[in-house]
């Protein structure tokens, strides 16, 4: 297996056990922050799915692609952004940013699924991507959704990190939400690239991304774990 089937299925591996850690944690101590963020990390998680499968069977399949290009593409971000949205910001604009996203992604969900795709522009074992396949009134819906994600989720995490900074309290949170602001920009970073014919990038970004961010997040809630196990301990 080449580049274009192993590293979609890391992604897949490190998104699915990232996704189970935040919705473990959303029924243990709810959250609508956690519930978010379990959301977009299954949509990453399911546009790795497509990646590794495609890659894997070498094969056009056009239902995959449009939930590839939906989730992995289009949604994703912005419903990762939307977790960090509902964790800062007060509760009517979480909850009227969110309606938005629904009806948004609703829109998006209707555009992608019955816009015509030119199969012509798939090459087999190499690394999926809309240009040439998706139309381009489709494709100009992307940086909406991208965005905002972006800016909620890596403006979230590095205002974060800057109030502990500040404080000079929970080092762990601090570094944790550096590597989770700089997760998130490598997707971004990489289907970037791609759009300027640099495609080799974006399956590694999107590695590369999973990784520093389900590291920034079990180093954010390291400390907090532990003293809930010592706290436990203790009572009688």
């Amino acid at each position: 297996m080449g580049l274009t089937t192993l590293l979609p299925f890391g992604t897949f591996i490190v998104t699915l056990l990232f996704a189970l850690a935040v919705l473990q944690r959303y029924l243990a101590r709810r959250g609508s922050y956690l519930l978010l963020w379990g959301i977009g990390l299954l949509m990453y998680d399911l546009g790795a799915f497509c990646e590794f499968y495609v890659g894997a069977t070498r094969s056009w399949n056009e239902t995959l692609f449009r939930l590839w290009y939906l989730c992995g593409a289009l949604l994703v971000a912005a419903w990762l952004g939307q977790g960090t949205v509902a964790l800062l910001a007060s509760k009517r604009v979480a909850r009227v940013s969110l309606v938005m996203l629904v009806l948004a992604s609703i829109f998006g969900a209707f555009a992608v699924f019955f816009a015509p795709l030119d199969a012509s522009g798939f090459v087999a074992g190499a690394q999926l991507t809309a240009v040439g396949v998706v139309p381009k009134e489709v494709r100009m819906l992307t940086p909406f959704f991208n965005v905002y994600g972006v800016v909620a989720l890596v403006g979230g995490a590095l205002y974060s990190a800057w109030i502990f900074w500040r404080k000079r309290i929970l080092m762990n949170r601090l570094v944790g939400n550096v590597l989770i602001a700089a997760g998130a920009l490598m997707p971004t970073l990489s289907g970037t690239l791609s759009r300027f014919g640099l495609s080799d990038y974006l399956y590694l970004g999107e590695f590369a991304g999973a990784v520093l961010m389900f590291a920034g997040f079990w180093l954010a809630i390291s400390t907090v774990e532990a003293r809930r196990r010592l706290e436990a301990a203790q009572r009688p």
